[in-house]
């Protein structure tokens, strides 16, 4: 029964249904939550990051396979692989004949990486609880060394070099290729670097012209390391004799130098050097230095050069100075026996340049050889007064007799009939003031003073050798074109360059200057046979001991007045003594040029050096098979009454 005004009490099973569907509501709530963050989930996100980074990681493999591939693997490349400089085979430089006068050979230099060696040696040390380390090991080596390379090393200084301070040091130079083998081969912690040693079979002879050439690393580039001329031609010739270095590739250890065997490959092959085939005879070369030295000394003269040309031809047979060097031992020369002074050091030369007169009067028409002209004992030029060698009055001369005999007034009356200009011009054909072309570094050109240079008495000194100044090859190169039918060629002292395939290319050919005609160097030349006759009275030339019996012989020789140095003024003391010689006069086969440097003219030979001319043109003459001449050379009138 229901009571009115009452609500009706809650029925115990519909309240117990609302809590169920609250439950469950709640209960979805939380499921979700927990499935939302349930594990599996954290690999989804994982398994996608990993998917990007194989993506960007395929993607940079792509760019890598397909652009950067070739750098890379050369990069690699480098990493374990090493370039080793060849050094290209200098060329050698023979005579005429073939005789080497310098060639290389193979050596090597000994050295080791200390900074290995040390990291090695120290872990063999903690194996062997310090019985063999280091300083055991580099004073076996030392030992080793020093007793294989004796003439080369010390153990003290080996033991010095490996216990420098440094990662790394040179131990020996110019080691033997065998004896470099043993030593590598048998401690493997010696490296050898190959290089090259230049020989000079024949020590002093003709080394002013060959000059030196040394093992040289002052060049930034190390392809460039290589032998090097320092002097002479072997640096004049530098570029032909040096050839172009290789390059071999090989592949070394870890962190060291080491070379793998078997891998080294040649990526480039070196390329030798040119020979230089000179125009020296090295016999010839061979005795006129020692003639010229034994007679500077025999006349105590401070020094003395002399050459010896082809008439022809132009070309330096030999060239020698009374000081030289041996190229085998450089340390101990000194600068004056480095110095090629028959190139270098002009002089005044005196009397031999009155042969210029001579020409210029001849190829003019101002006299003949027998025209007679009256010569007093001196003559004035300007403000100067120049007197012949020898008193006299005045004479009558031939032209022959001015210049066999050597009158200084006879040859200025010629030359002042020539004329300055004239005079100058074929002064200046001849050669002078102007260098050769010889081919050898340092060649000075000598001096004639300029024509605006000229004072009143100038001219007064030029036409006997003073006041100018030339080298011995420039005298030399005068007389050549005497010998050669008035046509100067400019001497030369190479011949040719011999390619590594063995060809040969000759020399450009040298130039050539017509001095004079024919007939007036054909007269000249038959005028200074008269210089080495010996006649009755004053008939005898300035140099009959410079005559060589059964050849005809022209020459003429010279004396000049040095300048003293502390006054500026001509010496009255110290001279210059030359010759000039044409060995022989009837067909020239040689010119010999000899310059002596202040001899003592005190001495029986100190005033010419027509002597030595002698036994030059002797030696020649027999090793050469000379012919005889034809006739003798007539004695002519020098000075007549």
């Amino acid at each position: 029964m229901i009571v009115a005004g009452k609500r009706p009490a809650p029925s115990r099973r519909g309240g117990s249904s609302r809590r169920k569907k609250r439950a469950k509501a709640s209960l979805r709530t939380r499921a979700g939550n927990a499935l939302r963050n349930l594990p599996g989930n954290r690999y989804g996100t994982a398994c996608v990051v990993l998917v990007l980074i194989l993506v960007v990681a395929g993607l940079k493999l792509i760019y890598v396979q397909a652009f950067q591939a070739e750098a890379l693997s050369a990069r690699a490349e480098r990493q374990r692989a090493t370039v080793i400089d060849i050094p290209a085979q200098r060329g050698s430089i023979v005579d005429r004949n073939g005789t080497e006068l310098a060639f290389s050979v193979k050596t090597y230099t000994l050295q080791v990486n200390l900074r290995q060696m040390r990291k090695t040696w120290a872990q063999v040390a903690k194996q062997t609880k310090n019985e063999q380390n280091f300083q055991t090991r580099v004073a076996e080596i030392a030992e080793y060394m020093a007793a294989m390379l004796p003439d080369k090393t010390t153990e003290a200084d080996l033991l010095k070099r490996f216990n420098k301070p440094a990662p790394f040091t040179f131990l020996v130079d110019n080691v033997e290729p065998s004896v470099a083998e043993q030593i590598t081969s048998r401690y493997p912690e010696i490296a050898a670097e190959e290089r090259a040693l230049r020989e000079y079979p024949g020590g002093t002879l003709a080394s002013n012209v060959v000059g030196y050439a040394n093992w040289r690393m002052d060049d930034p580039d190390v392809a460039k390391h290589n032998l090097h001329g320092l002097i002479g031609l072997e640096s004049a010739r530098d570029n032909d004799l040096a050839g172009k270095p290789g390059r071999r590739l090989v592949d070394t250890g870890e962190g060291d130098n080491v070379v793998i065997p078997g891998t080294e490959r040649d990526i480039q092959p070196a390329v030798p050097g040119s020979d230089l085939e000179l125009t020296l005879d090295s016999d010839l070369q061979y005795d006129l230095q020692r003639r010229l030295s034994e007679y500077v000394k025999e006349t105590n003269a401070k020094g003395g050069s002399a050459v010896i040309l082809d008439a022809k031809t132009g070309e330096v047979y030999a060239l020698a100075n009374d000081k030289t060097f041996d190229p085998n031992n450089l340390s101990e020369a000194s600068e004056a026996e480095l110095n090629n002074r028959a190139v270098t050091t002009p002089y005044e030369p005196g009397s031999v340049n009155k042969v210029i007169t001579a020409a210029a009067a001849i190829e003019h028409g101002i006299t003949t050889p027998k025209s007679v002209h009256q010569v007093p004992g001196q003559i004035q030029i300007a403000d100067r007064t120049v007197r012949d060698a020898w008193p006299h009055g005045t004479q009558g001369f031939t032209t022959t007799g001015i210049f066999a005999k050597s009158s200084n007034v006879g040859t200025l009356m010629l030359a002042q009939k020539v004329g300055e200009e004239r005079w100058l011009d074929i002064a200046k054909k001849f050669g002078l003031g102007q260098r050769t072309g010889i081919g050898l570094p340092g060649e000075s050109p000598g001096r004639v003073p300029p024509r605006n240079q000229w004072s009143g008495s100038t001219f007064g000194n030029l036409p006997i050798g003073q006041g100018l100044s030339m080298t011995v090859v420039q005298m030399a190169g005068m007389y050549q074109a005497i010998a050669n039918g008035g046509v100067r060629v400019e001497p030369r002292i190479v011949r040719a360059t011999v390619k590594p395939d063995g060809t040969r290319v000759p020399e450009p050919a040298p130039g050539k200057t017509r001095v004079v005609s024919k007939r007036t160097a054909d007269t000249v030349l038959r005028m200074l046979r008269a210089t080495t006759q010996e006649g009755e009275g004053q008939n005898s030339g300035t140099a009959p001991t410079a005559a060589l019996a059964g050849y005809q012989i022209s020459g003429k020789t010279g004396t000049a007045q040095q300048i003293n140095p502390a006054t500026g003024a001509y010496s009255q003391s110290k001279y210059n003594i030359t010759f000039a010689g044409i060995l022989p006069a009837d067909n020239p086969r040689f010119v010999v040029g000899i310059m002596l440097d202040a001899p003592d003219t005190t001495l029986p030979q100190g005033h010419s050096a027509a002597p030595l001319f002698h036994d030059i043109a002797s030696y020649l003459a027999q090793k050469y098979e000379i012919p005889l001449s034809k006739r003798k050379a007539p004695v002519v009138p020098l000075v007549v009454d």
